[in-house]
Order: C-alpha cells, then structure tokens, then sequence
C-alpha cells in the first residue's frame, strides 16, 4: 500500500511540475527542469531553467560509484579555490 502511495505522489508531482513550469526560456522548464533540480540540486534546476546546460560532472552522480569518485574530484576542486568563472573559462560559459 505504501508503494502505490509513493507512486501516485511522484506521479502526481511529476505531472504537475510539466503542466506548470513557467522557466524563463519557454524551451526550458518541465520535465527536464524537474529532473535537473531533483536529481542535480537547486543549482542545477535554477541555471537549466536560466539557459545553462547540465555539465557531464553532474550527469556521472547518477552512476553509483562513479558519483563517488567524482564526488571527490568535486571536492578537491572546491578545496582548490575553483569559482564559477574558473569553469566558465574551463568548459564554457554554456554550462557556468
């Protein structure tokens, strides 16, 4: 029973996250806004829905032990002073 309340509920909030996603781009928003902000955090769903696209670092946190990994790559980078314009310069300015 608790399942299939589980399910309606993420159903439910899926549905409505695609009915009214009101991003600044049109384009943006919707099902991939809701994916970006639930699986990537506020950061994430905030710049897609700005324009920016999600970096490959953020898509490796899905795979389980890769995300570790990469977790720790993420660590040290912040351990090491990198900005969002130390990226931007990095990967450019489509994903920071």
């Amino acid at each position: 029973m608790k399942k299939i309340v589980v399910c309606i509920l993420a159903g439910l909030m899926l549905s409505l996250s695609v009915n009214t996603a009101s991003a600044i781009d049109e384009n943006r928003g919707g099902l991939m806004g809701f994916i970006a902000g639930c699986c990537f955090g506020i950061r994430a769903g905030a710049a897609y829905n700005d324009g920016k696209e999600i970096h490959w670092r953020e898509w490796v946190r899905l795979v389980p032990v890769v995300s570790l990994v990469c977790a720790i790559w993420d660590g040290i980078d912040g351990a090491n002073g990198m900005s969002t314009g130390n990226y931007a310069q990095k990967y450019g300015s489509a994903f920071y």
